[in-house]
């Protein structure tokens, strides 16, 4: 049947329901694929920025090993230089931190490996009796995370890769696709720098004594360079991802 403004609906009926879509106003109109697609690939674009850094333990998680590290500063400036009274401060708000991700039913491992880093800083700044041991176990800690990521990306297992391709639901299939896997490489770079900065702040302080500029150091190369090495991977890495969503719809 063909009405007199000259559309054949039996050519639309014929191609079925699947082919139509219901607008807010109650009109009718094909769905695009590129509308479908558009839709599938806004919802996955944004996905991996919470992920990376749920990866990577989180602001939360960098703050709790900083801050300890300030009050031990604090207390060791105003309590005469003493070691042991600023190390233990320091464990004891770690251990509150600790106490609160416990109640706010966060895991295991992000509620006590900061407690755990403070607790052996702790140790090992009472056991020598200078306070600038206190900040050593993290300088040596930042010296093998930067070891790690530069022996991975010359193995061609980026670290970065590592933790956040299975957090993000990648798995370690980034590893077949080169795009992604030079994404990776690259984004790792940017951590070999995160720990390399702190190294070379750090280093100096530390041979020089220098407690109190060491709590600062540690304070702002913490979370704020923290925050801006996962922005930063995170823009490269969601370079790959309009193309994976493609791919998974395909």
């Amino acid at each position: 049947m063909r009405h007199d403004w000259g559309v054949d609906t039996s050519a639309d009926k014929a191609k079925g329901p699947d082919r139509e879509r219901v607008v807010p106003g109650g009109e009718r109109g094909a769905a695009s694929p590129g509308e479908r697609e558009g839709g599938r690939e806004s919802g996955r674009e944004e996905a991996p920025k919470p992920d990376l850094l749920q990866a990577l333990g989180g602001k939360r998680g960098v703050a709790d090993t900083g801050l300890p590290a300030l009050l031990f500063v604090i207390v060791y400036t105003a309590n005469g230089h003493q070691v042991e009274p600023a190390a233990w401060s320091a464990v004891g708000l770690a251990a509150v931190l600790a106490v609160v991700r416990l109640m706010q039913r966060q895991t295991i491992q992000y509620a006590f490996s900061g407690l755990i880093g403070v607790a052996i800083a702790a140790f090992v700044a009472t056991r020598s009796g200078r306070a600038e041991d206190f900040f050593l176990p993290g300088i040596l800690l930042n010296a093998a995370y930067a070891s790690a990521y530069l022996v991975s990306i010359a193995i061609r297992w980026p670290l970065l890769g590592v933790l956040v391709g299975p957090v993000i639901g990648e798995g370690m299939r980034w590893r077949r696709d080169p795009r992604r896997l030079a994404l990776y490489s690259r984004a790792s770079w940017i951590w070999v720098g995160v720990f390399a900065v702190r190294l070379a702040v750090q280093l100096p302080l530390y041979f020089a004594g220098a407690v109190v500029a060491l709590g600062i150091a540690r304070t702002a190369l913490g979370l704020p360079l923290f925050a801006l090495a996962v922005w930063l991977s995170y823009l490269l890495l969601r370079q790959g991802e309009p193309e994976r969503a493609q791919e998974a719809t395909g």
